[in-house]
């Protein structure tokens, strides 16, 4: 590896690291997620752009992608989350049907 290939990876990594681990407490869980991919996506673009000659590029995709791919995750949490709510209240609703005098 060229010299300059192991400073973008070490920016890229330090980066990455630098706004995963920012306190993200003030972010609603959809937010953290996206950006989570979306910094992860670019470390690891980063490094593949850099064995492939252009880190730069190679960063921009992999935001792009890390982006897009943390927020599905996020749809897809968000969904299973709703799911288990509406079990929840489908079950306690049966519940309360089978037992009226019980509290």
């Amino acid at each position: 590896m060229r010299p300059n290939t192991k400073k973008t990876i070490g920016a890229a990594a330090v980066l990455a690291v630098a706004v995963c681990g920012s306190g993200c407490t003030g972010m609603s869980p959809t937010a953290q997620r996206t950006l989570t991919g979306g910094a992860v996506g670019t470390a690891g673009g980063a490094i593949i752009g850099a064995m492939a000659g252009n880190a730069g590029l190679g960063a921009a995709a992999g935001a792009g992608a890390g982006l897009l791919g943390g927020f599905l995750y996020d749809q897809y949490e968000q969904g299973k989350e709703r799911s288990y709510q509406q079990g929840y209240q489908q079950g306690v609703q049966q519940g309360q049907r089978r037992n009226p005098n019980q509290n």
